[in-house]
């Protein structure tokens, strides 16, 4: 390895691990998803079971175990925390960009820096390296099978289809057979397209698909056979209809994955729409010509690799964000082999004018994510922009950057640093989220300090009870006080002494609920509007 290529390995680890690491347990666990998911590993490791997932003592059949297996590693060797409960998003989201990193070395010299810096400045994969969900491992082993993939389709070799087969396994293990639904469905229509037909048949190599059932089918039987429930529940209602039907709650209009895209793909978005409008005329202009090169068929096959995932979900009924994470790194691609199409441009003096274009327009966006940066906290608690001072100071930052990111891009040798130079634009508006609106989400969406200020009015571990609460605290309180909490509306009203976490203003009807029993007033939590009581036995 030349000292350049040390030197820019270094820079890459210490921008993921900036980037993925930092600011982990800045907040509490936020949503639904990510204290399930955190209790749930918690339980299984308190089990030593790697089989069954469970919730507050029942199976918990959603999803797959491969999240939860990290979790219970991290819980093992950090102990129970939100940070903990984060890591394997941020581990899952480094060995992402460590293997664009080689990939792009082996088989496109030259772009690899390029590559890595983009997947990992890219919003969507920042983002979901702070979660603790199945989001991020499902687009990492993913995304890696279908590198492994195209590696074997470009060079023969047998052991990148291997690695194909294992991470598609790991990828089933993460969120389960959309893995290699997806997988097909890319491979295919690329297969088609290219019109090799010859190459379906060598990528169904026996020894790769053993390879993926040893790696994947033991857990399936296992949890099969001790939970009979498993295959209705998993594949049936969580899977078939979370798809066919808005069985819970996630309705959005078809286009609602292409803002999404465009937002996750910040701030190469407007790279990616250049790169996708030039591969579309050039595919119309040319037809099948189009392909007949290396560098054009890579292009098809990123082409398909990202939009497949985005056309497949919006056609489901049920839609959250996360679902299209994995079409991310194709398009981190996409724009790292446009980067590279603009500095042979600008060697050649070719169409250089485009070049400086683009240079100031994402400058201009690499500002406007600094500005949104530095008032995400005023953002995340009146969900608006208020012009004040504040704003307009926050602006006048923004726009600082803004001119000398273009300014830099418009040097001699402004496209070879746009990938670092973007990179320092995102660790400035990272940074500024993590402490400046870090501590507002925790105050106004996590379940932390609600749970933090239960401990000061009782010594002993008393129940916690419920009482027009939305689920979000109620799975929040679970995690961080580790047991169940009583639903005052469901009739389960602890006999003991307890506290209750309810509603503001719900005092009068709390007192006709448990008449007879002494409240008394503890806290209040007004940023999340809820107050707490002490509620004294039968």
């Amino acid at each position: 390895m030349s000292p350049r290529s040390r030197t820019d390995l270094l820079l890459l680890v210490a921008f993921c691990g900036f980037l993925f690491f930092y600011g982990l347990g800045a907040f509490g666990l936020v949503g639904a998803d990510e204290p399930r998911y955190a209790q749930v590993a918690r339980e299984m490791l308190e089990r030593s079971d790697w089989v069954t997932p469970t919730l507050l003592g029942k199976p918990w059949l959603e999803k797959p175990p491969l999240y939860y297996w990290e979790a219970m590693v991290s819980f093992r060797a950090f102990g129970v925390s939100d940070r903990a409960a984060r890591l394997p998003g941020a581990f899952d989201a480094a060995l992402l960009v460590a293997a664009i990193y080689f990939f792009l070395r082996r088989f496109r010299p030259g772009s690899e820096m390029d590559g890595a810096l983009v997947a990992a400045s890219s919003a969507g994969v920042v983002g979901f390296a702070h979660a603790a969900a199945t989001d991020m491992p499902l687009a990492a082993c993913f995304s890696i099978a279908l590198l492994g993939w195209y590696a074997w389709y470009e060079s023969g070799r047998r052991v990148h289809l291997a690695a194909f087969y294992v991470f598609l396994a790991l990828g089933t293990l993460a969120k389960g057979p959309v893995a290699a639904a997806l997988s097909a469905v890319i491979i295919l229509l690329f297969v088609a397209l290219q019109r090799e037909w010859r190459a379906i048949a060598r990528t169904l190599w026996i020894p790769g698909i053993l390879l993926y059932l040893i790696v994947a089918l033991p857990w399936y039987i296992a949890v099969q056979l001790r939970n009979p429930e498993f295959l209705r529940v998993f594949i049936l209602e969580h899977n078939l209809a979370r798809f066919s039907a808005n069985v819970y709650h996630h309705p959005q209009p078809f286009w609602f994955y292409l803002p999404v895209f465009w937002l996750a793909m910040m701030p190469w978005s407007l790279a990616l729409i250049a790169v996708v409008w030039e591969r579309v005329r050039l595919i119309w202009a040319e037809r099948m010509e189009a392909f007949s090169n290396s560098e054009n068929s890579w292009a098809l096959f990123l082409l398909i690799w990202m939009a497949v995932p985005v056309l497949f979900f919006s056609a489901s009924q049920s839609k959250l964000p996360g679902y299209i994470l994995p079409a991310v790194p194709a398009g981190a691609l996409l724009v790292a082999r446009y980067i590279a199409t603009l500095r042979g441009e600008a060697r050649s003096n070719d169409d250089g004018g485009f070049s400086k274009l683009f240079a100031v327009a994402h400058g201009g966006v690499c500002g406007a994510l600094i500005f949104v940066a530095l008032l995400a906290a005023p953002l995340a608690i009146s969900h608006r922009l208020v012009w004040g001072k504040s704003t307009f100071v926050a602006a006048g930052i923004a726009l600082g950057f803004a001119f000398a990111i273009g300014a830099t891009l418009l040097s001699r040798n402004g496209l070879r640093l746009m990938g670092r130079v973007t990179m320092f634009a995102v660790v400035i508006s990272v940074a500024a989220v993590i402490r400046f609106a870090a501590p507002v989400v925790d105050a106004t969406q996590s379940a932390r300090p609600i749970a933090e200020s239960i401990p000061g009015f009782s010594r002993e571990a008393v129940p916690v009870a419920l009482y027009h609460v939305h689920r979000e605290p109620q799975y929040g309180l679970e995690f961080y006080l580790n047991r169940a909490a009583e639903k005052y509306e469901d009739g389960n009203i602890p006999a003991a002494a307890h506290v209750l976490v309810a509603a503001q203003g719900s005092q009068v009807e709390v007192a006709k609920i448990i008449a007879g029993r002494r409240v008394s007033y503890l806290t209040s939590i007004p940023a999340q509007k809820l107050e707490l009581y002490w509620v004294g036995k039968e």
